[in-house]
């Protein structure tokens, strides 16, 4: 795959009024739901289709707009902020062929308004503005479809990673990190494992099963009591080679993250307390301090390739859901994957060496 050249970029957003006059000249000044046009009772908004505080921008695009009536509680208006009306749908009724998403969102999801994920069999999953008071408010009645698990976000590249491809998406710059405490751990070859105290899953909340899966979640399933309810812990589940194999690991199940029932991550040094607590290791940590970008980039060189896939950085301080890709960045060595075949179809499964123990 090719590596992309460039940030994900979105268009310039329009300007607020400009927003709402292109909005409705392109939708012939009319509801696109149900036709009615301003009159007497009825009058016409320019909706976003995705909440405007999903986007760095504002998301005035016109591509993010939807002409709807606005005749209180029961026009089309707040059909659309109740998520009563699919994002599909209403992109289809305005003939927007190809969804436009903020920077955070991906294609092969779909969304509500809200930015929360929509599952195949009808549930959702959190999103970034779910906790807020105003969302849960406007979508009380569709509350009960949400499941417990929340999906990981996917890590942006730091700019001068080399093993981003063609659905990966780079920083543009790290002046988010600038002035920051960080924490830089090894990124691991492993697969992603998510553990609550209802259950878990892998980085897909309905993935397939699999005997490394198995083994992860019976190695959780005797800790889960010891995490509160709501909360859930990210590792790296290391139990299969994948493309590099590990022959002293202190552990197939080793943490790197924690969240809260506010879908906070903790700090760092909460953090290594919580999986202290559950028995389980944290990823190495490379470096911790102020950031600096040279010194950070002289953690990874060339000989490390064919040991090491890299790195992780993250600030030190707690921060929220919505803040993940402001807080969290890799890098990731050249054509990381190795192997011919992926390491759950075709290929018999390996196991990862342990240390032993004295």
């Amino acid at each position: 795959m090719a590596r992309p050249t460039t940030l994900f970029a979105l268009p310039s957003p329009l300007e607020r009024d400009a927003f709402a006059r292109a909005v409705l000249a392109r939708d012939g000044h009319a509801c696109v739901l149900c036709g009615a046009r301003e009159g007497t009772g009825v009058r016409l908004d320019a909706h976003h289709i995705l909440e405007r505080r999903l986007w760095p921008d504002g998301g005035y695009h016109l591509d993010n707009g939807a002409t709807v009536c606005d005749r209180g509680p029961d026009g089309c208006h707040m059909r659309c902020e109740r998520t009563d009306v699919s994002v599909e749908d209403l992109r289809l009724a305005c003939g927007i062929a190809r969804p436009l998403l903020p920077p955070d969102l991906y294609e092969d999801q779909i969304y509500d308004k809200w930015g929360n994920v929509v599952l195949d069999n009808g549930q959702r999953m959190r999103g970034p503005l779910f906790h807020d008071p105003s969302v849960q408010k406007v979508i009380a009645h569709h509350l009960h479809l949400f499941t417990p698990f929340v999906k990981h976000p996917r890590t942006w590249h730091l700019p001068w990673s080399p093993g981003a491809t063609s659905d990966d998406r780079i920083l543009a710059h790290t002046s988010a990190f600038e002035g920051e405490e960080v924490v830089v751990t090894r990124k691991m070859d492993g697969e992603q494992f998510s553990g609550y105290r209802q259950g878990s899953h892998a980085r897909s909340v309905d993935g397939r099963g699999h005997p490394s899966r198995d083994w992860a979640k019976r190695a959780w399933a005797q800790r889960a009591h010891d995490l509160p309810d709501g909360w859930r812990v990210t590792c790296e589940n290391l139990y299969a080679v994948h493309s590099l194999r590990y022959t002293e690991l202190p552990s197939f199940l080793m943490g790197f993250m924690v969240w809260d029932d506010a879908n906070t991550c903790l700090s760092w040094d909460d953090t290594v307390l919580w999986f202290g607590l559950l028995d389980l290791p944290v990823v190495e940590v490379l470096y911790r301090g102020p950031w600096d970008p040279d010194r950070i980039r002289a953690l990874h060189a060339p000989q490390d390739d064919a040991a090491h896939e890299g790195y992780v950085v993250r600030v030190a301080k707690a921060f929220p859901y919505q803040a993940f890709s402001r807080s969290v960045a890799k890098y990731v060595r050249p054509n990381h994957v190795t192997t011919d075949r992926h390491w759950m179809r075709g290929r018999r499964l390996e196991a990862n060496g342990l240390a032993q123990t004295p």
